[in-house]
């Protein structure tokens, strides 16, 4: 064998030892970005929320028995901001028939996330998901986007986004579509 085939053999074999140890770091990445599990879907039942560590008072958020929409934001969305108000209301006008609106923030720092509420000041109960545990299990995706459980505590509908009126809309009749079934 030549010195040069040689050298081919090793450059090769090195190239495919690399290409191991990535394909390795990658396989192990994907059950965790990719399992369908982890994704909150339609039909699927709304996790325990006290399971997450998540800051706030949950307790002001009652959800048993209740519709709840479960709204994931960041202080950094400029749509979640425009659908503040549109949450606020449905809390005021539905929340003695049993609606709960619950504001998740997926804002890392705490101030951010202050700051924020200290600015729209919202009717509803908000808490923050710093460990980023919730979000991960949900695997949200994009911000916002509004999860509505029925009082069985089963995710109904996802709405994805907030383009204004029609987002506003559709979330409203589908909140009324909840509260009009039987308990």
């Amino acid at each position: 064998m030549s010195l040069a085939l040689g050298v081919r053999i090793l450059e090769r074999t090195l190239r495919l030892r690399r290409l191991a140890v990535l394909l390795g770091f990658f396989q192990a990445l994907i059950p965790a970005t990719t399992d369908a599990r982890a994704q909150l879907r339609v039909g699927d039942p709304l996790p325990p929320l006290g399971d997450f560590a998540l800051e706030g008072d949950l307790a002001a958020a009652p959800t048993a028995g209740r519709v709840v929409v479960l709204d994931f934001w960041a202080s950094w969305c400029a749509p979640c901001k425009a659908s503040f108000p549109m949450l606020g209301a449905l809390q005021r006008e539905w929340g003695g028939e049993g609606v709960t609106v619950l504001g998740v923030s997926v804002d890392e720092k705490k101030s951010a996330y202050e700051a924020f509420l200290s600015r729209l000041q919202p009717s509803f109960a908000t808490v923050r998901d710093a460990q980023q545990r919730l979000v991960k299990r949900v695997r949200v995706p994009k911000m916002p986007t509004t999860y509505l459980i029925d009082r069985k505590g089963v995710v109904r509908f996802v709405h994805e986004g907030f383009q204004g009126e029609s987002t506003e809309r559709a979330l409203r009749a589908h909140v009324r579509q909840l509260l009009d079934e039987a308990r």
